[in-house]
């Protein structure tokens, strides 16, 4: 019997990178998913991932790590980006001439927050704030190294605690570095071939050096031998920024529209609203600006009960805590409370993008009122989102105008342009939620 061919649809690929203004890093997942399954030859041939394709008109690929991740960077854009620098590394040489890391491992710090956080907030000395936001702009898989706890996932939420791995016997670091390096192996496969690239102290490198070496990896330390004023020149050197990944980034004082755009519109960025709410708030109870992002499947349910198609990607953006213009007076409301009480909360009349939502799908499933329980559990199995602290609440409002202005999310209504689209969702809002809702 003849099997089908896969041929993979780009159509949503493409209608995600028109909204991208420089570049954008997808997991090999995600891509694969938004695609409706990438074709053997991306799995086999590196050439299928070069030039200028029909996939990607206007965009070329860099970074390709065939099961793990690719990032589209605009051609317009080439020069402004520069190129990742290039850790050092010891031990055995790469298999080719590129030591670009396959995974980041980012060392803890004495200094922490007092209370329970994931381990990417909860250690908040500026090393490794440093550390973190390289690791988050490298684009590759990261890790902390807990000297308590080992291999951490940037989410993972720890309580605080007080141990140094240097001031631990030899047995313990010993044992400590073969239990790491077991559950790197467990995370992310086989390690042969593999560069991990290790930014920590001598204490946690030694530990897991050898091992590593000995699994076939290459290890890279770019900062073996640094002080510590060297380690963090180093890092402003290499040009990082903390941005949104797997959790909230550092608030920005002074933004700029185009920056807050390029982080809101970076998929690689957005996490799940369970892994949202997993924060506790932590770095989220301040003003800003959020993206809200839809699957290929949760785009085809909008598209049917919208009678307009819905692609998958950024479909709704918005702010919290911003100045009332008319009044002048300082809002309360935060990103935290926002999102969480009002988007998550389980009732339509205090979320408008909630409304939108569920008058669309009582619409799908020709109900005549919304299902709170059961929006609920849509926005969280369709649903990611990036949220973006800003300290500057006096100018949230304009900044969310030229966000709104340059995304032009399909499922906004203040502030943009009327189409049919959007007359036909005021109406289902009219029709299935009833009185408007507060935000």
């Amino acid at each position: 019997m003849r099997q089908t061919r896969l041929v993979a649809n780009w159509s949503p690929l493409r209608a995600v990178l028109e909204l991208v203004r420089d570049q954008v890093t997808f997991t090999w997942t995600d891509l694969d998913d938004l695609v409706g399954g990438l074709p053997r030859s991306a799995h086999e041939h590196a050439a299928f991932w070069k030039g200028d394709r029909s996939g990607w008109p206007g965009f070329t690929t860099r970074d390709v790590r065939v099961g793990g991740s690719v990032t589209f960077v605009r051609r317009s854009a080439m020069q402004a980006i520069p190129p990742r620098p290039t850790p050092r590394a010891s031990g055995p040489p790469p298999t080719c001439g590129d030591v670009s890391a396959d995974v980041v491992l980012a060392g803890c710090v004495k200094k922490k927050l007092d209370h329970p956080a994931p381990a990417q907030d909860l250690y908040i000395s500026p090393l490794f704030r440093k550390e973190r936001a390289y690791a988050e702009a490298n684009g590759a898989p990261w890790f902390v190294l807990s000297a308590e706890h080992g291999l951490v996932a940037p989410s993972t939420v720890l309580e605080p605690y007080d141990l140094r791995l240097s001031t631990t016997p030899s047995a313990y670091r010993r044992t400590w570095g073969g239990n790491v390096v077991r559950q790197l192996k467990t995370i992310i496969g086989p390690l042969s071939g593999k560069v991990i690239e290790v930014h920590a102290g001598s204490a946690y490198v030694d530990a897991i050096r050898d091992r590593l070496h000995a699994e076939g990896a290459t290890v890279a330390e770019p900062l073996r031998g640094l002080t510590m004023g060297q380690r963090l020149a180093w890092y402003g050197q290499a040009g990082t920024a903390l941005v949104t990944a797997e959790g909230p980034p550092a608030a920005l004082p002074v933004p700029e529209s185009a920056s807050l755009i390029r982080l809101l519109e970076n998929y690689a960025s957005a996490i799940t609203p369970t892994d949202f709410l997993a924060t506790g708030g932590s770095g989220l109870r301040l003003p800003g600006l959020y993206s809200w992002w839809v699957d290929r499947e949760g785009a085809a349910a909008l598209t049917a009960g919208l009678g307009h198609i819905v692609e998958p990607g950024l479909i709704y953006a918005g702010l919290a805590g911003a100045t009332r213009s008319r009044s002048g007076r300082k809002s309360t409301n935060t990103l935290w409370g926002r999102i969480r009480g009002m988007h998550l909360g389980g009732r339509h009349e205090f979320s408008t993008f909630r409304l939108s939502l569920g008058s669309i799908l009582a619409n799908a499933r020709d109900e005549t009122k919304i299902d709170e329980e059961r929006l609920t559990a849509w926005m969280h199995e369709h649903l990611r989102l990036i949220a973006i602290p800003v300290e500057d609440a006096d100018a949230l409002n304009g900044l969310e105008a030229a966000v709104l202005a340059d995304l032009n999310p399909p499922l906004n209504l203040d502030k943009m342009p009327g189409t049919s689209r959007r007359r036909r969702l005021t109406d289902l809002r009219r029709a299935k939620g009833g009185k408007k809702a507060r935000s």
